[in-house]
């Protein structure tokens, strides 16, 4: 005969025996001794927690023969009947199997009845989310207006997938994942019952395994009863689980505090090849940092997997953190573990997790002007012009081609260059010089944005102001489409790479003798179809002008005609004004 597996052999049979959802066994047991028992109940929780086995606690205690302060008794012969599963007037329904219109009309037909031998018809229905929208439709009107000899307990891991016309009509309860001491407490308790050698923290590391679910910790405990003949060990328990030891995980985190690269890759290979799973160490790395993070923020939150021992290295870790480099680490690593489920490096989404977390990030990227970063910051590189001198700029294909300053290979982020910042009273840069470097910059802002180079062509640097660039444009919109906080980072982050200082840039709308000296030259043709759209625009204008009407602005012919506006969008045109 087949043995029993632990989480069914030692499954609650008293309502003081289930674990860790003491505000649900309270509220049950209140109703009992008032006699307020509803007739539809909605458990909802995780897995694992409880949701089946105070259902059929339910069952029991509602047709227990003995006083009401002792239901469920376990010695009459309805507690006898449900506890050896033979009792008729229980009826368990997977809602998973039965999915179907035509289950649910079975089951009404059947609720008329009176119960065989008990005082309720119990009706379980586990993952009832499972059912169809025409099943609950059905199942509506006798959850409504049951018969008074029945109870409904609807059982769900999911239930915001339930219909609220049927919620409304539930008593919901909703169980609690359980708590790791309570956990362990109970594994103790079991491995003393099945006469287990188990050490404390061999039971700590199968419990956090669980996740908050009883019935996956005694599971876990079950298969692990079987791995050695000389007890349960923590190092067991990591090969089993293929978990990395708790050091490893401290390297690696003062491997991202110090920003050491290297070590830290290694640390994570190192415990790859001794077997731990990717996920696994990731979800290790998520519950270490949260822990950090926890205590960088001075919570109250109790910190399950922390010894007392193991307290002041955890918080000389947190100290060497700042509160948003902790998060990003977090977030990132939490990816990480949903990532890692198999390919042909299993190892890379936790590794890449690991370098977007030590590595500063890149100027201009979301984020960066206010992110701490976790590593102690490297020495910059030298600004490549001094202050005194005027710039020497060189453009990108120089920069990229030149034997002398081939820079070495770069890793997957590398810390943003040190540009120099031009006092207010630097005359190094002027409109003209700008002027006769426009080209370069337009080259340098193609491969990145090609609508943002179309816009570029309508305007032209009117006056530098410190590190400020004053830019005069010919039409609204496009000054207001190159401000954009994105398109205007990307040209700032282009034209100081080109000049090799810091400089940012302000907008401003200038007429169109202003710029060059003279009307500025339209955008080059892009099409026949372009030819014709300015053509009929002149020829408007013409036309209203015989006619003393006021002259159509730019930005009006934009927003009233569609063509126009797409041309401009699109293709980078301008509309020409005669």
């Amino acid at each position: 005969m087949a043995v029993q597996a632990l989480y069914r052999k030692w499954r609650p049979q008293t309502f003081d025996e289930v674990v860790g959802q003491e505000h649900i066994i309270c509220t049950l047991r209140n109703a009992l001794t008032s006699g307020r028992i509803h007739h539809a109940y909605l458990f909802a929780g995780p897995r694992g927690t409880g949701k089946t086995t105070s259902a059929r606690l339910l069952a029991k205690a509602v047709n227990c023969l003995a006083p009401e302060e002792q239901r469920p008794c376990n010695e009459c012969a309805i507690c006898r009947a449900v506890n050896e599963r033979r009792l008729l007037d229980l009826i368990e329904i997977d809602a998973a199997s039965n999915t179907g219109v035509d289950d649910v009309r079975e089951l009404r037909e059947r609720v008329g009845f009176r119960p065989n031998e008990a005082r309720y018809k119990v009706y379980v229905i586990d993952e009832v989310h499972m059912l169809s929208n025409a099943a609950f439709n059905a199942l509506l009107k006798t959850l409504e207006e049951p018969p008074p000899h029945a109870i409904f307990v609807l059982a769900t891991t999911r239930p915001d997938k339930i219909p609220d016309t049927v919620l409304s009509r539930c008593q919901r309860h909703d169980f609690r994942r359980i708590s790791l001491e309570k956990i362990v407490a109970r594994l103790e308790w079991l491995a003393e019952q099945e006469h287990i050698q188990a050490d404390r923290e061999a039971l700590t590391l199968v419990a956090r395994q669980a996740t908050g679910s009883m019935r996956d910790a005694e599971s876990l405990l079950d298969q692990l009863a079987s791995y050695g003949n000389a007890g349960i060990t923590a190092v067991e328990v990591r090969s089993a689980l293929g978990t990395g030891a708790s050091e490893t995980v401290l390297q690696v985190t003062d491997a991202l505090a110090e920003g050491d690269v290297a070590q830290g890759l290694g640390a994570i290979n190192a415990a790859m090849d001794e077997g731990a799973d990717p996920r696994q160490f990731a979800r290790q790395m998520v519950e270490h940092l949260r822990a950090l993070l926890l205590l960088r923020l001075k919570s109250d939150v109790m910190l399950g997997h922390a010894s007392d021992d193991l307290r002041p290295r955890l918080e000389t870790q947190a100290n060497a953190f700042s509160a948003r480099a902790l998060a990003q680490a977090v977030k990132l690593f939490n990816q990480a573990a949903a990532e890692s489920k198999g390919g042909w490096q299993p190892q890379l989404p936790l590794e890449m997790a690991f370098i977007e977390a030590a590595l500063p990030p890149e100027a201009g990227s979301p984020g960066s002007p206010n992110q701490s970063t976790p590593a102690n910051p490297r020495t910059p590189p030298p600004a490549r012009h001094s202050t005194s001198s005027p710039p020497k700029p060189r453009s990108a294909s120089a920069r990229s081609t030149s034997p002398t300053s081939s820079p070495a290979p770069r890793a997957a982020r590398e810390p943003a260059v040190a540009y120099d910042v031009p006092t207010p009273g630097d005359s190094s840069l002027t409109p003209d010089a700008l002027r006769n470097r426009w080209s370069e910059l337009l080259n340098a802002l193609r491969p990145r944005n090609l609508s943002l180079e179309a816009l570029m062509h309508s305007c032209e640097p009117m006056a530098v102001e410190g590190n400020i660039v004053v830019l005069g444009f010919t039409h609204q919109f496009h000054r207001s489409k190159v401000e954009e906080e994105r398109n205007k980072q990307v040209v700032e982050e282009v034209l100081s790479d080109l000049l090799g200082q810091r400089y940012r840039v302000r907008c401003i709308l200038a007429a169109n003798k202003q710029l060059f000296g003279k009307t500025q030259n339209p955008a080059p043709t892009v099409s026949r179809k372009m030819k014709d759209t300015e053509g009929v625009l002149g020829a408007q204008q013409e036309r209203t002008a015989l006619d003393t009407k006021p002259t159509l602005s730019a930005e009006q012919i934009i927003a009233d005609d569609p063509l126009v506006r797409a041309a401009i969008e699109e293709l980078g045109a301008q509309v020409v004004q005669r």
